[in-house]
């Protein structure tokens, strides 16, 4: 028995020296998206901050690839020594375990939710010629006149996706899905009137917004945003309850040590809490946001239970 301890002992000594003197080399944030898109400007505005906070360079690791899981599986299966984080996205993380595809990583049992980084909410626009101004008479419309509203998503199952048919089901309402490869074709349409409602992120419809091309009604948020102070949420303008958008976060490997994941959390606090990485943020259209390991957890777990009933109750499957 006690030759056991010792060989036990043995094996724990060089990961409780690492977690007492981590960081002392650079460390990888894997974004699992390509450069120039959200996930990636995200990563990007974090990573030179917290490679200070923390005393090491943190560099940028775009892995791309099958919405987010390529990189993924490969931070869940990197040496749990905090040298690699994930930049999460809600798409990998909440939504694409429901959706009948087999992940090669298990999101819960695989990965340790360090902190909330930023939440990206949606605009509930229309096309200028619908003739509402409201998401009650939105609403009311689309009662009035079933299916025949076409509403524009980035493809079956993404965020946007996924946000409709909750704010579909949630007013009692029939819209007919019109899924695009992205939603910037999906937004030449929407400009256009072949289609006439989407969930689209703030930066790409502002511009539309403000020139007239769209009517902007409301945010998904639950609350209001910094991002587009003067928008309500959609929960306040007709719809209570409803929430819905993406969120980036990040995640190390299970096994990493808790002074490690201590140091990480503590330190993208003071990253997160800086007005100029708010104000950087805001600028791209998301919301810069802190949580705990114990309440990003709770987060996330929340946050795939809501999709994968959704997913569930409409039989959303990507085939």
């Amino acid at each position: 028995m006690l030759r056991r301890l010792l060989i036990l002992g043995a094996m724990l000594l060089p990961i409780v020296a690492g977690a007492q003197t981590y960081p002392n080399k650079p460390i990888r944030l894997i974004v699992t998206f390509a450069p120039g898109g959200g996930a990636d400007a995200v990563g990007r505005a974090i990573a030179g901050p917290l490679g200070e906070a923390l005393g090491q360079t943190v560099v940028v690791e775009n892995r791309a690839g099958a919405n987010g899981v390529v990189g993924a599986d490969i931070a869940a299966k990197a040496a749990p020594d905090g040298y690699t984080l994930l930049l999460g996205a809600a798409g990998t993380l909440a939504v694409a375990p429901h959706l009948g595809e087999k992940l090669p990583f298990d999101p819960v049992a695989d990965l340790i939710p360090v902190s909330l980084v930023a939440t990206s909410p949606f605009v509930l626009v229309v096309n200028k010629d619908v003739p509402v101004d409201s998401v009650q008479s939105l609403i009311a419309y689309a009662k009035a006149n079933p299916g025949k509203l076409n509403y524009g998503s980035s493809g079956k199952g993404g965020a946007p996706h996924l946000a409709t048919e909750l704010f579909a089901s949630m007013a009692g309402i029939k819209m007919v899905h019109v899924p695009y490869r992205g939603l910037a074709p999906a937004l030449a349409d929407l400009i256009a009137g072949q289609i006439q409602v989407m969930f689209a992120d703030v930066n790409l419809v502002a511009p539309h917004a403000k020139s007239g091309a769209l009517k902007a009604l409301a945010i998904s948020s639950a609350t209001r945003s910094s991002v587009v102070p003067d928008l309500a949420p959609v929960a306040d303008a007709g719809l209570p309850g409803y929430a819905a958008g993406t969120w980036y976060g990040v995640f190390l490997p299970k096994g990493t040590p808790a002074e490690i994941v201590g140091k990480v959390s503590a330190a993208l606090k003071t990253v997160l809490a800086a007005p100029a990485l708010k104000g950087a943020m805001a600028q791209q259209g998301v919301e810069a946001q802190w949580m705990s390991p114990t309440d990003f957890t709770a987060f996330v777990a929340a946050d795939s239970a809501k999709w994968g009933k959704l997913i569930r109750d409409l039989g959303i499957k990507i085939d």
